[in-house]
């Protein structure tokens, strides 16, 4: 089960809706698609929820790092067909279907992927920054299959974070993989057993927020915006980011705190 651990560090927020609850967990944030009778499918709820949920985190002064997950095993079946056939956007105007797969987030999303990820289930695991995974999760992009294609990111995505050849045969196929396989591909960071992939993302994302926030704002950029950017522009966009991070209070901190072999309290300024 996907259950977040009942703790004193656990807060149950106020920003939800019927079918996404988010939750704080220190300083991340939990994101929790929860529709498990219709397998965590995205309609317009969940679409509104989640781009809720991202805008939280990325206005929460306190929040540094966000886990999305699925309630019940299960981590999102797509793409619910019976509401887009009703007509209901499952797409949100600036961050795209789901509220996310378009989105241009500062902080560290992590995916923790219990169950299947199909269609755009996958894709929003794609639209995050690291991906958990428990040994029984499944993966799809079955589009092709209905006529269509991957376009929460899939067919856009894909490509890019695995070899060419491994990419069009998911897409082209609209085949399953595993978990194991998944890994061996270079799409999920840490290979868990069933149950575990919250637990497991949580931790990942405590070794993350004990890092100083706007160094892993900086990390993010950087890397958005040499995708598909010439070298020379990418390494001067990464010397604009380098030059604001050593006039920034957290650095001078950074470096107090290793000569005098401490945590550092960072700031974020």
């Amino acid at each position: 089960m996907n259950d977040i651990p009942r703790t004193d560090t656990v807060r149950n927020d106020a920003v939800r809706n019927d079918a996404v609850r988010t939750d704080t967990v220190g300083s991340t944030l939990v994101v929790t698609i929860d529709r498990p009778r219709a397998r965590n499918a995205v309609n317009a709820e969940v679409a509104r929820g989640i781009a809720a949920a991202v805008d939280r985190l990325e206005c929460g002064p306190g929040l540094r790092v966000g886990v999305l997950t699925g309630a019940d095993g299960t981590f999102c079946a797509g793409m619910d067909l019976k509401a887009a056939a009703r007509g209901e956007q499952v797409s949100v105007p600036g961050k795209g279907f789901a509220g996310l797969v378009e989105a241009r987030t500062a902080k560290p999303l992590i995916a923790a992927v219990e169950g299947h990820a199909l269609g755009g289930g996958f894709e929003l695991a794609l639209a995050c920054d690291l991906v958990v995974a428990a040994e029984g999760a499944r993966f799809a992009l079955p589009e092709v299959r209905r006529g269509l294609i991957a376009g929460g990111g899939g067919v856009v995505r894909l490509p890019r974070r695995i070899p060419h050849h491994l990419a069009m045969e998911l897409l082209l196929t609209g085949c399953t993989v595993t978990a194991e396989r998944a890994r061996d591909l270079g799409l999920v960071n840490r290979l868990v057993p069933d149950g575990r992939a919250l637990p497991a993302a949580l931790e990942l994302a405590g070794d993350i927020a004990a890092n100083a926030p706007l160094a892993l704002a900086a990390v993010k950029r950087t890397v958005q915006r040499a995708d598909g950017t010439p070298e020379a522009e990418a390494f001067a966009a990464q010397a604009d980011e380098i030059g604001a991070l050593l006039r920034s209070a957290d650095f001078a901190e950074g470096v107090r705190a290793f000569a005098e072999k401490r945590a550092p309290q960072w700031s974020g300024r």
